[in-house]
């Protein structure tokens, strides 16, 4: 992503803030790692609750409402994620241990076992985590808000 793009992205980025009269500064993270993709956006808000909302809905669409902007302005999608108050920092640390703990009991088990209720970028986390993983592997089935993430133990 070059300096152009960035630009670009803090700009929208300030006028959306400003358009949902959200006050606070923030901070683009540019990706580290020639896997990484996308930007992180570190929000300091007083506003904190209210830019999370219920179980960080109004994060989620605000994320998508940006990288929509985003999308539009530059002719292709830049995965987006904002970071406010440390929730998503510290959501992706229990789901590191939500991912550990259920692989324990797949293979105590010896059976799937599915976690309801993630969002997707919480079901992708997940993924990543176990991708590589030689015991136990990860999917997603169902559609909409009924998608749910089933790790099973890997047939040798």
């Amino acid at each position: 992503m070059d300096k152009k793009e960035i630009k670009t992205i803090k700009e929208i980025t300030e006028k959306l803030l400003k358009l949902l009269d959200i006050e606070g500064d923030f901070e683009i993270l540019e990706p580290k790692g020639k896997d990484a993709e996308g930007v992180e956006i570190v929000l300091n808000t007083k506003d904190t609750g209210v830019v999370i909302g219920y179980h960080g809905d109004t994060l989620e669409g605000l994320q998508l409402a940006l990288s929509l902007c985003v999308a539009r302005n530059l002719g292709r999608f830049v995965r987006i994620s904002i970071d406010v108050g440390d929730y998503k920092k510290n959501r992706t640390e229990m789901l590191k241990a939500l991912a550990l703990e259920t692989k324990e009991r797949v293979l105590a088990e010896g059976k799937e076992i599915a976690i309801p209720e993630l969002k997707s970028w919480e079901r992708r986390i997940v993924h990543l985590l176990l991708e590589k993983d030689d015991e136990v592997i990860s999917g997603s089935q169902g559609e909409g808000r009924d998608r749910v993430l089933v790790v099973s133990p890997k047939v040798k």
